[in-house]
């Protein structure tokens, strides 16, 4: 594919796909937060059927929204419907996955280092790892397992994890973040289409035909909301899990997910615990304290210069060499790279002036992380990075 169409493309869905992703959570932390506040309503209301009210004021004017136990007697004429949302985040989420990961696998998603694939078995693995991960939870959520939550959660914790250390196995540390993400994600957008959907139309469906509504639907939608709104943060973090290799680019990146992944839905359950009135400010604490000593504990190693490196003369025109074979594919007013047409980030090594303006940069990404050159593309060896970090060194 021509790398400039490639930009547009990836540019406009990654676009479409922020812009409905922010529509699909922002209605469910609405509504969690909606659901979590409604309060006991007067007993005229009560005896209409509803189960809790609650009056709210935003743009100047006031709202009064109700919710009833189960359904209204009539179906109203205008019944709004939120599945759309949901349905356009999963489709622009997997354009943009097969756009980077799959058109563009020999650079995102394979890495010889990992695994020696070609892009078709890298594609069919990919597909294969969304379909088996769904498939257990479908399986599981639709046993009697859905009605024992921590149960449930624990073993769905347990194929998490194997599937984030599978998944990092074959793929290229990006490549196994992003379809753990594909895997949360369609089994989010499969909650509202295999359960919520077809729970709502069912109960739609009684109140036309003038049925009591089975309430078993109703607790149906709620086990898999329920599932929704403690992945949300998950989610969002593997969203811009890219742009931060201390976290995929570790040996243990597998646990280091996982360890993310329970740390946010931790987060989230304070938030719903305080939509209900209780504080729990301790999960809040051991959250933050959680963060903080996995941030310690896989910082990596600060390269250490040697009294004997000390004295060795690295020159500029040396470092300009390297970082101009190595690293300048990419990084240039006009790159070389068969997929980088544009510098990443637009950091442009023109001179050893700009080589310096960037040098902490270098030091985080090729020194200490080794994440760059980007999955080593250029072959940069050890004696360049020890090269690279005596000059560092020496300008502090």
């Amino acid at each position: 594919m021509d790398p400039y169409l490639n930009e547009w493309l990836n540019l406009v869905i990654r676009f479409a796909h922020l812009v409905t992703g922010i529509a699909w959570i922002g209605a469910s932390f609405y509504f969690v937060w909606l659901d979590n506040h409604l309060e006991t309503p007067p007993q005229e209301k009560a005896d209409k059927g509803i189960g809790g009210d609650l009056w709210a004021i935003h743009g100047g004017g006031f709202y009064e929204v109700a919710k009833y136990k189960l359904a209204p007697p009539k179906i109203p004429t205008t019944l709004h419907w939120f599945k759309w949302e949901a349905y356009t985040t999963w489709i622009t989420g997997f354009l943009l996955l097969s756009l980077m990961f799959y058109v563009g696998a020999e650079s995102y998603l394979i890495d010889k280092r990992v695994a020696d694939l070609s892009q078709m078995q890298a594609i069919l693995l990919g597909i294969g790892s969304i379909v088996v991960g769904v498939g257990i939870y479908e399986f599981l959520v639709r046993t009697k397992l859905r009605n024992h939550g921590i149960i449930l959660g624990l073993i769905l914790i347990v194929v998490a994890t194997a599937l984030s250390y599978g998944l990092t196995q074959i793929f290229s540390a990006r490549g196994a973040y992003i379809h753990m993400g594909a895997i949360i994600g369609t089994i989010m957008a499969g909650n509202v289409f295999f359960g919520i959907m077809p729970s709502q139309r069912a109960l739609v469906k009684a109140v036309e035909e003038g049925k009591a509504p089975d309430p078993a639907y109703g607790l149906n939608a709620k086990v898999r909301s329920t599932h929704n709104t403690y992945t949300t943060l998950p989610i969002l973090f593997i969203m811009i899990s890219n742009h931060y290799p201390m976290t995929f680019n570790h040996s243990a990146n597998w646990l280091i997910l996982i360890a993310i992944i329970l740390i946010t839905a931790a987060v989230r359950q304070y938030f719903v615990l305080r939509h209900f009135g209780k504080q729990k400010p301790l999960i809040l604490v051991a959250s933050i304290i959680a963060t903080i000593v996995l941030a310690v504990s896989i910082a990596p190693r600060k390269v250490e210069i040697s009294a004997e490196q000390q004295q060795q003369v690295v020159t500029n025109a040396q470092v300009t060499q390297i970082i101009e074979q190595r690293c300048g594919t990419c990084h240039a007013e006009q790159p070389t790279d068969d997929i980088f047409t544009i510098a990443p980030a637009g950091i442009v090594f023109s001179d050893i002036e700009t080589i310096k303006q960037w040098a902490p940069r270098i030091q985080a990404r090729v020194i200490d992380a080794k994440d760059m050159p980007f999955m080593n593309k250029t072959q940069m060896t050890d004696e360049e990075r020890t090269n690279l970090a005596i000059w560092l060194a020496k300008l502090k």
